[in-house]
């Protein structure tokens, strides 16, 4: 999926690659869905063809070998990619997102030279090291820390549930230079390749779904880094970007949830239609038609309030509070549609190897990362109050 002219894609072939991407996900990655959960793995044709398609760098630029797709189109395609496992968007996620935009929004050209057209063509994996015990959803507690030593920097430090940790190439990792002052909160980002010495990767995390979704801890622990790794050529980008590359990775996951969403929906319709009681379908029953009812009428608003949240976002008119609402509304709702999706479905939808079992367990991480809905919550009303209070 390249654009014929180098540029950003024009609208029709835009329209190609959301075609091409929902057949990739529709004809060869689900059908296989099984097999990666059983294998918690992700199998290497299909992130050779996900390569191949451009999928490992459709947000970044076209310069870089991107399809400089923007917000707006980018939750078109995580609308897709939420249709099956999550585990295949966790390939490319953080290249596309919250990695590879610190690098877009905030690097030097020669960072960019050196890094963005390997990642944008999958060569190299990138991991968005920012999550601590203690620093989570708040970003300012973290406790790595970056000590200037010489021409040089040195990190000491752990993070957890690092995405593609056991199979990164270069770790985006956001460390404190100083305590927060009146010039800034005093955290930095470093590029740092995973071969450094001192880089240290636990074992993958067992987690409760997302099967072939791979994260895991890891350790810098006298870690010596040149000052061309420090991101920007300041200490106090760190914070600002990683504030920036969160809020915009939310409408993302929103849109993740909508696509997971859709798929209980339709999984539980299809069932609906086709299972029996009594010799009545179950679809026939008014009380299976009101949850079929109000999974439909969440997905809608949620697909309506993303495609809205990514508009603003590239408009600019809003990328604080939509971006926190269309991730609280969205993933929440995923969460209660795959309730109701096993609900319809009966015992047989707590049965492993069910499509709805496995995406009940596998939304209910969308309320945790890139910020909690209790964050969320608190991001949206202290930003009212505050807009309020600057208006007065």
């Amino acid at each position: 999926m390249t654009s014929a002219s180098g540029d950003a894609v024009t609208e029709d072939e835009f329209r190609e690659v959301v075609a091409q991407t929902r057949k990739f996900v529709r004809e060869v990655v689900l059908p296989r869905e099984r097999e990666i959960a059983g294998n918690d793995r992700v199998p290497d044709d299909i992130v050779e063809q996900a390569k191949a398609m451009g999928l490992f760098g459709y947000a970044l630029p076209p310069e870089w070998g991107g399809l400089g797709l923007n917000l707006a189109q980018d939750v078109e395609l995580a609308l897709e990619f939420g249709y099956t496992t999550l585990a295949l968007r966790s390939l490319f996620g953080t290249n596309n997102g919250i990695a590879g935009q610190v690098l877009v929004g905030y690097g030097t050209e020669q960072q960019k030279q050196r890094w963005l057209a390997d990642i944008a063509a999958g060569r190299v994996v990138a991991s968005f090291a920012l999550t601590e015990e203690g620093a989570g959803s708040n970003p300012a507690a973290l406790r790595t820390t970056a000590t200037r030593d010489g021409d040089g920097w040195v990190i000491d430090g752990q993070k957890r549930f690092i995405t593609n940790a056991p199979v990164a190439d270069l770790f985006v990792v956001f460390a404190r230079t100083r305590p927060a002052d009146a010039d800034g909160a005093g955290i930095a980002v470093f590029l740092v390749p995973a071969g450094t010495p001192g880089v240290q990767v636990g074992p993958k995390d067992r987690k409760m779904g997302q099967e072939g979704a791979w994260t895991a801890e890891v350790r810098f622990q006298d870690v010596r880094v040149a000052d061309d790794a420090l991101v920007g050529g300041s200490e106090d980008i760190g914070y600002r970007a990683a504030m920036s590359s969160l809020a915009r990775g939310r409408v993302h996951i929103a849109a993740l949830a909508v696509g997971a969403a859709q798929r209980a929906l339709d999984e539980s319709v299809a069932y609906a239609a086709g299972a029996t009681q009594g010799g009545t379908a179950i679809g026939e029953f008014q009380l299976v038609q009101a949850m079929l009812a109000d999974m439909q009428t969440g997905v809608m608003a949620g697909r309506a309030l993303v495609r809205d949240a990514a508009r603003q976002w590239v408009s600019e008119e809003d990328r604080r509070i939509a971006p926190s609402v269309a991730k609280l509304y969205c993933t929440e709702m995923a969460g209660q549609v795959a309730d109701l999706a096993v609900q319809v479905h009966g015992g047989t939808g707590y049965m492993r190897d069910v499509t709805v079992e496995r995406i009940y367990r596998d939304v209910r991480l969308l309320r945790l990362y890139e910020g909690t809905s209790e964050i969320q919550r608190l991001i949206i009303g202290g930003g009212l109050v505050r807009a309020a209070q600057r208006a007065r």
